[in-house]
């Protein structure tokens, strides 16, 4: 058994315990360093390359990403305090009237485009807390209201700049362009009409009994009236990248300033100053621990990345050649994606995207969209290891088993479809 043979397998093994400890619910920021080091190890990585090129490199190289995740999370918090998100949602309640299907319909939309440019497990609760209460004074059934909450929440995901950057990180040569944008936004929708169904098909023999009042107020001050101009800002970020091809720095600070702008918080430059402190710093602390995670994360890319000639060697003969083939089949393990496991790309699938893209058999540019789609629809949007998920669920007091059997089906069948649109577009 030559070195390579050896090597190959210990890596294989060590996989298979990183799969076990996500599984587990194990602190993933631990999990990637401890990987980081074991594959620096096994891979026979000189000592000054594992310490300069796997750590310091590795962490350093996400950087930029890190930023743009922080000004995600600040514009989320910006569109909760300002009281844009909540005069939105306020808004569609009295659209959707006396019709508790309607309303919950009306909300998911609205949530899926608020989160095409926001980002943040804050922004996600702050939402969270007006829309749940929202649904639940209507006579929603709870698993429903938490699931078409984060279904719609994982919709607007598929064209977040924030979230693609973090993508990047495994595949740097793929670009948010019009390109993307277009299979994004078709997932999106996608998303949507099938959270539509999902939502029609559990009120279908629902009786409801609703509590008017409850569901048009809040005690929370988000849910305070802004002007109409207003509510174009959660889409502003994209709309710059879309037409003006900005980067999504200046496209969220754009955003930024449209919003204290078009809510006068510019009335008074002293109370301007504090919200934008306030925000930010809220913005930062929601996302301080995700950074840690994808620090040590980008550290075990990168001793993953110098053993991929490991991988070719081993596997490059077994994994199908066909686009096709390779989507189906991602596309029946969907279910894999759920407790962090080997195709949740924040989880042990960061692994799986170093086997396949170490073996060279497909473009970066396929293997993104079809790794992406069972980790936003299946992961992000229905697994109760995701924060705001987890959050949710506690919210509201359910079951995680009945969490998982109101939307985990529906998920799967989105992954079906997006699957194949990805391989339409990008082969």
């Amino acid at each position: 058994m030559d070195i390579n043979t050896i090597q190959g397998i210990l890596l294989l093994i060590t996989y298979l315990f990183l799969i076990y400890y996500a599984v587990r619910g194990g602190n993933l920021m631990i999990g990637f360093l401890v990987m980081a080091v074991l594959w620096s190890i096994i891979g026979l990585i000189p000592y000054k390359d594992a310490v300069n090129t796997v750590i310091e490199t590795g962490a350093e190289s996400y950087a930029v990403t890190a930023v743009v995740v922080i000004f995600g999370s600040w514009f989320g918090r910006i569109l909760v305090d300002t009281g844009i998100a909540g005069s939105i949602i306020k808004k569609m309640v009295e659209l959707g009237g006396d019709r508790p299907s309607i309303t919950t319909i009306l909300l998911s939309i609205v949530t899926a485009i608020i989160f095409t440019s926001t980002f943040g497990v804050g922004a996600v609760i702050a939402i969270g807390v007006i829309v749940l209460p929202i649904l639940l004074s209507l006579g929603i059934p709870k698993r429903l209201a938490v699931s078409s909450y984060t279904m719609a929440v994982g919709a607007g995901m598929y064209v977040n700049v924030v979230l693609f950057k973090q993508m990047q990180l495994f595949f740097p040569t793929v670009k948010y362009d019009n390109n993307y944008l277009r299979f994004g936004f078709i997932a999106m929708l996608i998303q949507v009409v099938v959270v539509i169904l999902m939502i029609l098909y559990n009120m279908r023999k629902t009786k409801v009994n609703h509590a008017w009042a409850a569901s048009t107020q809040s005690q929370n001050s988000s849910t305070q009236d802004v002007p109409l101009i207003a509510f174009i800002v959660p889409i502003v970020p994209v709309v710059m990248a879309v037409a003006f091809q900005w980067q999504p720095i200046p496209a969220i600070l754009f955003a930024i300033f449209l919003a204290l702008l078009f809510t006068k918080r510019f009335s008074n430059l002293k109370d301007a100053v504090a919200l934008i402190q306030k925000t930010l710093y809220d913005g930062v602390a929601d996302v301080a621990l995700l950074l840690g995670m994808l620090f040590t994360l980008a550290m075990f890319g990168k001793a993953a990345a110098i053993n991929a000639k490991i991988f070719q060697t081993m596997f490059g003969s077994l994994i199908p050649h066909s686009p096709i083939i390779i989507a189906i089949g991602l596309a029946i393990l969907a279910p894999l994606a759920l407790f962090r496991g080997p195709l949740m790309v924040w989880g042990a699938g960061s692994a799986t995207i170093a086997i396949l893209t170490g073996m060279k058999v497909f473009s970066p540019a396929l293997l993104l969209p079809l790794l992406y789609i069972p980790t936003i629809s299946m992961a992000i949007s229905t697994c109760p290891t995701q924060s705001w998920n987890l959050w949710a669920v506690n919210y509201t007091k359910i079951n995680i088993k009945d969490f998982l059997r109101t939307g985990v089906i529906w998920a799967w069948i989105i992954v079906l479809i997006n699957e194949l649109v990805a391989i339409n577009i990008f082969k």
